[in-house]
């Protein structure tokens, strides 16, 4: 079985496992969809979910955080990991948007790129649930998934991103990308399955008889 018939077989059970899919950070705007991404690193979407649900109702345009300042902002997410690091990207970009944006979430990869705090997979998240623009982000999950079922070498995420790409049709990928990680979370996880037990890792490499060691982002 090659990982194009792999593929196949693996958006077939997701479809059926997921066919509806909510997106698992709550958001107001795209505005606060950018934030809670940016306070999702290194950090569960319960937590950040329970912490933006008290700042969102008042806070959720550009000219709000800035107002705000750096230590007020400190103060409202300090229950989120590294969020003094967070506090300051938050404030940076805010000024940023209100700068050179307008007050509005840029619709390109390269300038979301450009704002503090925001690399490719925050980009390829709101490109992708902000702007409904085929995307896929590759979080830490995906990428150990992607290995898991033979679809991606793991060199780095850059490639498994490639390679994802180049396996599913574009017009899955905002709906995959999510299906995915809710399948890790819950069959697939990183120190249950090891490639042995789920349902896609069985039938994707039946014969497999030791745990698969993958490479980390």
């Amino acid at each position: 079985m090659n990982d194009i018939q792999r593929a196949k077989i693996i958006l077939k059970i997701l479809n059926k496992t997921y066919p509806k899919i909510i997106v698992p950070l709550k958001s107001r705007n795209v505005f606060t969809l950018l934030i809670s991404v940016l306070l999702s690193a290194q950090c569960t979407d319960v937590n950040v979910n329970n912490v933006t649900k008290k700042i969102y109702p008042k806070y959720y345009k550009p000219q709000h955080f800035k107002k705000l300042g750096r230590k007020k902002i400190e103060k409202l997410i300090k229950k989120i990991g590294i969020f003094r690091v967070k506090a300051k990207s938050i404030y940076n970009l805010s000024n940023l948007l209100i700068r050179n944006h307008n007050g509005k979430v840029p619709k390109t990869f390269e300038e979301l790129e450009r704002l503090p705090g925001v690399g490719h997979k925050t980009a390829s998240v709101v490109m992708s649930q902000g702007f409904g623009y085929p995307a896929f982000p590759i979080d830490t999950h995906i990428h150990r998934l992607a290995q898991r079922w033979g679809l991606t070498n793991g060199k780095n995420v850059i490639q498994t991103e490639k390679d994802l790409k180049r396996l599913f049709p574009k017009k899955n990928w905002n709906k995959l990308h999510l299906q995915i990680i809710y399948y890790g979370r819950e069959f697939c996880k990183a120190r249950d399955c090891y490639g042995l037990t789920c349902k896609i890792c069985t039938t994707c490499y039946p014969k497999r008889k030791k745990p698969l060691k993958t490479k980390k982002a």
